[in-house]
């Protein structure tokens, strides 16, 4: 039997977590392994996101996290020579309802104690903020200039080669067919093409990571739901933030709406629907349109001329409490779990990957322990508050 290729750790996902894990860990001298299902990386739910970076949550573990995340895509360029669309746009929340209004303006205080550039504006603030926004029912809204936007296909691009100019070793089209377990401790993979040894084994693989929890024994309920996103035609640069749209839909399907223009002038858009469409089907629907359609020309009536180029959906990895399994893998040595990022994996994926990085490397993560710990796999799934902010 041919002898396993020896690593020092080894993250299964290409992803918008794995290859941020991959790259922090080779930074600190590790030799990496990154197995991949697919050909190549990013091509999961990664592609699907739509780019939009913020820290203005509700939850104190993803503000830090994409505090770090925002750092890290913001200086990008700088640190490595390579532009992956960063647009400092920032966030913005309108508010055109008293219900609206009373839910962000309630936020406002746990986001300012993590020292997050956030403020309400007035309905006059936040037109001058948003360009063309309709004044019809406005009362005002928050907006946060630090968020921005970044493309999700050049970020996992670049992670990779960096990745892999550091040491790092893909293998792409390599789906993991078990875990190598010695008692209780995971010490190695294996694949259709051979078994591969490494004292730290780091679960990012998104919607998969249900199966690879229950190859170590491990019930960590990862629920796939769908999302459907599009994106326009490029049209001239006039739209800087994000805009969040939270009130639900005329037609009772949806919870919010959110949309923004990238670096490249094309108007990006998605919608969170009221009740989750489960499963792994990601054919597009034929109500997307209609609907998105609507709400976006209803807040920028100048939208109605926009051409549509394509439409997609992909899935968001779902936990039981909207948050995030991120950690040591309860009970089970050399297990790490970047997983159940609940549709917010690009945005957390750089924060998350340098506090793995720094847990594996050197026993503990970059941010506070006690707020990294409520994202703990330890955690009752079933006990957690909400995120508020979808």
């Amino acid at each position: 039997m041919k002898a396993a290729t020896e690593f020092d750790a080894i993250v299964i996902g290409a992803g918008s977590v794995g290859n941020p894990t991959a790259y922090f860990l080779a930074r600190e001298g590790f030799r990496m392994l990154v197995l991949d299902e697919l050909s190549s990386s990013g091509q999961g739910q990664n592609k699907a996101a739509i780019g939009g970076v913020r820290a203005t949550h509700s939850d104190p573990a993803k503000i830090r996290l994409c505090q770090q995340s925002l750092e890290i895509f913001s200086h990008w360029k700088e640190s490595t020579g390579t532009d992956i669309g960063w647009k400092k746009g920032g966030y913005c929340f309108p508010a055109f309802t008293e219900k609206v209004e009373t839910t962000i303006k309630g936020l406002l205080p746990v986001q300012k104690k993590f020292r997050l550039n956030i403020d309400w504006l007035d309905a006059e603030g936040i037109q001058k903020v948003v360009t063309g926004i309709s004044p019809d029912g406005l009362r005002g809204g928050t907006y946060s200039p630090d968020d921005g936007q970044v493309s999700p296909l050049l970020a996992a691009e670049s992670f990779t080669r960096e990745a892999v100019r550091l040491g790092a070793v893909y293998r792409y089209r390599e789906p993991v067919k078990s875990l190598v377990l010695n008692g209780n401790a995971v010490v190695g993979v294996r694949t259709e093409k051979g078994e591969y040894r490494a004292p730290t084994v780091i679960n990012a693989s998104g919607v998969n990571a249900t199966g690879l929890c229950q190859m170590a024994g491990l019930n960590i309920p990862i629920l796939p739901d769908s999302h459907e996103g599009g994106i326009s035609a490029p049209v001239q640069q006039f739209l800087d933030p994000l805009v969040v749209d939270l009130r639900p839909g005329p037609e009772g399907k949806t919870i919010n709406f959110y949309f923004g223009q990238d670096a490249n002038g094309q108007i990006i858009f998605c919608y969170t629907p009221k009740v989750p469409i489960s499963g792994t089907n990601r054919n597009s629907t034929y109500e997307f349109m209609p609907i998105i359609a609507a709400r976006l020309v209803e807040v920028i009536p100048r939208l109605k001329n926009l051409t549509i180029r394509r439409v997609w959906r992909g899935l968001y990895p779902m936990t039981p409490d909207g948050s995030p399994v991120v950690g040591k893998a309860p009970n089970v040595e050399g297990f790490v779990l970047g997983v159940g990022m609940c549709g917010q994996g690009f945005m957390l994926g750089p924060g998350v990957g340098l506090n793995l990085a720094s847990l594996v490397a050197h026993g503990k993560p970059v941010v506070d322990r006690e707020v990294f710990d409520l994202l703990s796999p330890a955690r009752d799934l079933y006990a957690g508050k909400k995120e508020a902010l979808k």
